[in-house]
């Protein structure tokens, strides 16, 4: 009974010891993310183990691995590493059936463990813009819908026209059959002008399986419109005898060939001068008959448009005179300016004599005020005295 009882007690201690070790352990996971197609690393970690196994079970709570030792025949899942502090495997050509909560186990007692969950994103198609039929007639309203599959969690789809984005779209978002992944689409409506030939519409597919480089689509467009027309002449002071070329310049969708000229409302006068070659009206000669309205039609098959120039031929001579200095105003220009400096220096210098005989004036008057000879001698040497020391002030 004794050695029983001795035996009972070393177990206990031996349990307790093992229970309290385990206290320390604890598997440490974190959550992953992987693209659809990817492959997922799966690592728990143990910072003190004494030797206790490491397992990791799937969301159906199959195991996948328990220590080094494969449990489930799948091809895809691999063994990265396994030690007493570490469990890490691989899970490759990830799908969205794998997503779910992994368990790694600590087998202690009690056991232990840690939750991971693998979330799989979907990546979405490449989109489609659809809508379009070509051509389009300027100021008809346009739709066009993008629209991609596939993605997990639901993509952002953008709208940009000449790289400037177009924010006022519709976005619709729907579940696919298999409950896990959405298509979206977008639709743009606008009303376009003949600026819109030719601009690239692009729809953009932003989503984080891209890697930050979003899936796009171009569209395009063709816009056809009426002509517009503009008369260019070769010279701007068309001259008697001189040739001349009048341009009409004309734009348009479908391109206007060829443009019709006509003076005054009727043909062309004079085919021998007047030659139309292309878009270009020749005049070889020009003369007073030829003044009048040229008009310039071109026309396609969306309409009809027209521009009009006024021919006026000018006399090269009186040409030539407007052009030379006007001599009788440059005449008159210099008298004036030799005018008034002849009266300026008219007005100095009899400013400067009247100014000289008040001085002299004043000097006699000394001596006609003296009493007898003497006192007007000595009053006109004091004034010739005076006038010295005025002659020096005045200088």
């Amino acid at each position: 009974m004794l050695w029983k009882r001795s035996a009972v007690l070393r177990f206990y201690s031996v349990c307790g010891l093992l229970l309290q070790g385990s206290q320390g352990q604890f598997p440490l996971t974190q959550n992953v993310t992987v693209v659809e197609g990817g492959t997922a690393i799966l690592t728990c970690r143990v910072d003190q183990n004494d030797n206790t196994s490491l397992q990791w079970s799937n969301p159906a709570q199959q195991t996948l691995y328990f220590d080094d030792k494969k449990a489930l025949r799948d091809n895809r899942i691999e063994l990265v590493r396994a030690s007493w502090h570490e469990l890490s495997i691989s899970v490759s050509d990830v799908s969205l059936s794998d997503e779910g909560q992994y368990t790694c186990s600590l087998f202690t007692m009690p056991v232990k463990t840690s939750k991971a969950y693998l979330t799989v994103l979907g990546v979405p198609e490449k989109p489609q813009i659809s809508g379009f039929s070509s051509p389009v007639m300027e100021g008809d309203l346009m739709q066009l819908t993008c629209k991609t599959s596939g993605s997990k969690p639901a993509a952002d789809i953008r709208w940009f026209k000449n790289d400037k984005e177009i924010k006022d779209v519709k976005y619709l978002k729907e579940e696919d059959a298999n409950r896990k992944t959405f298509t979206v689409s977008s639709t743009l409506d606008f009303r376009v002008d003949r600026s819109d030939d030719g601009v690239a519409v692009i729809c953009r597919v932003d989503h984080e399986s891209l890697n930050a480089t979003p899936q796009v689509a171009m569209q395009v467009l063709e816009i056809h419109y009426t002509p517009s027309v503009k008369i260019i002449p070769s010279t701007p002071f068309p001259q008697e005898g001189q040739p001349l070329i009048l341009t009409c310049e004309s734009k348009g969708k479908p391109l206007p060939e060829p443009v019709l000229w006509t003076k005054d409302g009727g043909e062309l006068p004079d085919p021998d001068r007047m030659v139309v070659s292309g878009r270009e009206l020749n005049i070889l000669f020009l003369n007073k008959t030829d003044n009048g309205t040229y008009r310039c039609e071109a026309t396609n098959t969306i309409g009809q448009s027209s521009a009009e120039y006024v021919l006026i031929v000018h006399d090269p001579n009186a040409l030539a005179g407007q052009a030379g200095p006007d001599h009788a105003l440059i005449g008159g220009i210099v008298a004036v300016v030799v005018f008034v400096t002849l009266c300026s220096i008219f007005l100095l210098g009899r400013y400067l004599a009247r100014h000289k005989g008040t001085y002299l004036t004043n000097e006699a008057k000394g001596a006609e005020d003296a009493p007898d000879a003497d006192t007007a001698i000595i009053n006109a040497e004091g004034s010739q005295v005076n006038a010295e020391e005025k002659k020096e002030y005045f200088i």
